[in-house]
């Protein structure tokens, strides 16, 4: 049985919650682009990492373990998935910083390789059936290497 595992992040209330906090939003608002920020954050400093290790550097830690996203995409991210990247930028002037960035980061994560294989799960009812039919069959063989055929032991006079 194969099995596929599908993520999104999606980065576009970043955007929205800065503007929104330019404009004098305070509490809530501030605090959920600050926890957005981190996150990206550390996804940066992942890819960072992957693309290191992508160009045969010698890379010492890769840190998944600093947010849930990186946690929860890490075998998207330099596991064993065949991984896309969608970057939607803007083309106005005022959002040029952001969209630059993003350009930046998609660059980066696109220098990133992974060697994605099928991975099949096998029920273990079945491998235990199967393990036990081979069983049979290799005892058949060794009592037909003994000569303990269906018709017993093999007398001298055969043997010669």
């Amino acid at each position: 049985e194969r099995v596929h595992k599908t993520g999104y992040v999606d980065d576009g209330r970043h955007s929205k919650t800065i503007e929104r906090g330019k404009q004098g939003s305070t509490g809530q608002l501030i605090r959920e682009a600050q926890n957005i920020n981190l996150s990206l954050h550390y996804l940066e400093m992942v890819i960072m990492a992957l693309q290191e290790k992508s160009k045969g550097k010698s890379v010492a830690h890769i840190p998944y373990r600093n947010s849930m996203m990186t946690s929860v995409l890490r075998d998207s991210l330099g596991g064993n998935c065949k991984t896309s990247m969608i970057a939607t930028v803007s083309p106005e002037e005022r959002h040029l910083e952001e969209s630059m960035s993003t350009c930046r980061f998609a660059q980066r994560v696109a220098c990133v390789s992974n060697s994605a294989k099928a991975n099949e799960e096998v029920d273990p009812t079945l491998v235990i059936k199967r393990l036990k039919r081979e069983v049979v069959e290799l005892k058949e063989e060794i009592a037909l290497l003994k000569g303990e055929g269906e018709s017993g032991p093999l007398t001298d006079e055969q043997l010669q």
